[in-house]
């Protein structure tokens, strides 16, 4: 069986992946070999799983989205509403290594 090739960092792979989400929740999921990040809201989860397989080098077994909506807030008495959040679940293969969140890309 041929190698894969190992993909190519390009500028939009960082337009994609915004942040890590840490939370007590995103690290529980850890021990399932998942990780959480923010993404880009207009980003499918094709170019999700191209983007977290070129930065990080590990192998994406499934990628679930969800959108997080934005709360009405109140500052000064006024309302706002804060944005809308799109985050993606990448799950990892068994044999790929762990990403480690803390550390840079």
């Amino acid at each position: 069986m041929a190698k894969k090739e190992a993909a190519t960092v390009d500028n939009r792979h960082f337009d994609v992946v915004v942040a890590p989400v840490i939370t007590e929740k995103s690290t529980l999921l850890s021990e399932n070999n998942a990780v959480v990040f923010q993404v880009a809201n207009n980003a499918s989860k094709p170019e999700i799983k191209a983007a977290v397989e070129a930065l990080f080098g590990v192998t994406v077994k499934a990628v679930n989205t969800l959108v997080q909506k934005g709360k009405v807030k109140r500052w000064k008495g006024k309302p706002y509403k804060r944005n809308d959040v799109k985050k993606a679940i990448v799950t990892l293969t068994a044999d790929s290594k762990q990403i480690d969140v803390t550390t840079g890309i």
